[in-house]
């Protein structure tokens, strides 16, 4: 009975099959297809440096080494995880070198938002005079861990998750190779391109995982499942993926989209991310956005914080989803945001006015006598309680700060403010 891999390969499978022309690069087509930047780079024989940002098995290393196939350059890899000052100084006096001799060197850096800052910079006069043409990969977001000096000297190139379309592309790549169809059925194999997460090099390792599955055999989805097991999600609690997700759970929330929201919660709980963090972030959002729209909102925030304090995990998720569907449902106004945000800003503008003297208290009688407190009205003594004095500095004016919505409890507060405009004009 033979198997699905008869030979022994020493190389991995993703090695095997790793693309030998940017043609075959699967899912890149924005970077890599006819006129688009890599391959207009190529055909002009114009190389410049650049970096690639995109998520983990979306081809990086492997259109650096096609690069330096296509240009005879000499392809230099290194890694900020293994790699030094001292091994950045080797590399870079063996590319003068070969400069020198009319080579030139093209320097893969992997993980290069691992270098600190001053490794970094390191780079820079060697980038600048062409000793290298540097080519960077990273997972995480460029305008926050590669310095600014380093990245206005080269280009970044953003590369995509492999779409469903591009996995199916690299499984029929090993069924050419193997000669064989893969043993799923239907419901596995899209299974198992779900199980990837968009990482080619993921679904070829989860591939290997056949070499001793008999052709006669074909799995289903459970079965497959077993066999490969579970992948952990993509995710990093201190980089773009943590930040990502709270931004669409945030908007979500803002966008009143409930379901939404509630399923970028669970994918963050599910990744890991402190719960603490996220309540943090639904109370911020009570506060800011939900505001005076529904004044019970930050209450139902604390509150469910208190809970998962008692409850943890996995019991108190559900104190966390149900803040969830609470502030997605709920009446949304930045009334309160931008009337302090207006507030903070004419406070700055307008220095050390001080109040009026007739709201400042007088404990002396110096203070008394120059005039502290004179003529000021008690509210609750006045009809309506309400006296229509000034309580600004007598040099700035009133000013109008809170804007309330049309919308929920803000609706009864603009009333009431409405109404105070109206006697405050009549005691004019």
């Amino acid at each position: 009975m033979s198997t699905l891999f008869e030979v022994n390969a020493p190389r991995p499978l993703a090695d095997r099959l790793r693309p030998t022309c940017l043609e075959e690069v699967v899912g890149q087509h924005h970077l890599v297809g006819e006129g688009r930047p890599i391959q207009h780079m190529v055909k002009g024989e114009r190389l410049t440096s650049f970096i690639l940002w995109g998520p983990p098995g979306s081809g990086k290393t492997t259109i650096a080494r096609l690069l330096a196939k296509y240009t005879d350059m000499y392809f230099e890899s290194v890694s900020a995880v293994f790699s030094g000052v001292a091994d950045l100084r080797k590399v870079f006096a063996s590319a003068r070198k070969r400069r020198e001799e009319g080579r030139g060197t093209l320097l893969f850096v992997d993980e290069i938002h691992r270098f600190n800052r001053l490794q970094q910079d390191g780079f820079l006069p060697y980038v600048e005079d062409g000793t290298v043409i540097l080519v960077g990969a990273t997972t995480e977001n460029p305008s926050f861990e590669i310095n600014a000096a380093l990245l206005s000297r080269c280009r970044v190139f953003v590369l995509n998750s492999l779409d469903d379309v591009a996995l199916e592309q690299l499984l029929e790549r090993v069924e050419i190779e193997a000669g064989n169809k893969l043993p799923l059925d239907d419901k596995a194999r899209e299974c198992i391109k779900a199980m990837a997460d968009g990482d080619g090099r993921y679904l070829l390792n989860m591939v290997e995982a056949f070499e001793d599955v008999s052709n006669d055999e074909v799995l289903d989805s459970e079965a497959l499942v077993k066999l490969v097991q579970k992948r952990a999600p993509v995710y990093d609690k201190a980089g773009d993926g943590h930040f990502n997700l709270i931004s669409a759970l945030h908007k979500s929330l803002r966008g009143s989209d409930t379901d939404a929201a509630l399923y970028w919660t669970a994918r963050m709980l599910d990744a890991g991310d402190d719960p603490k963090y996220i309540l943090r972030r639904l109370t911020r959002f009570a506060i800011e956005d939900v505001g005076l729209a529904d004044p019970l909102a930050v209450s139902q925030a604390i509150a469910a914080w208190n809970a998962y304090e008692r409850l943890g995990s996995p019991e108190g998720d559900l104190a966390i989803a149900q803040l969830v569907v609470y502030l997605g449902t709920a009446p949304k106004s930045v009334g309160v945001y931008e009337a302090f945000k207006s507030a903070m800003k004419t406070a700055k503008e307008t220095g050390s006015l001080v109040p009026p003297k007739h709201i400042l208290n007088a404990p002396t009688s110096l203070m008394s006598d120059i005039g502290y407190g004179e003529g000021y009205v008690y509210d609750p003594d006045t009809k309506d309680s309400f006296s229509g004095q000034n309580y600004f500095p007598e040099k700035m004016g009133r000013r109008s700060f809170y804007k309330p919505a049309e919308r929920g409890f803000e609706r009864d507060i603009a009333k009431r403010l409405a109404y105070w405009d109206k006697l405050r004009k009549e005691k004019k």
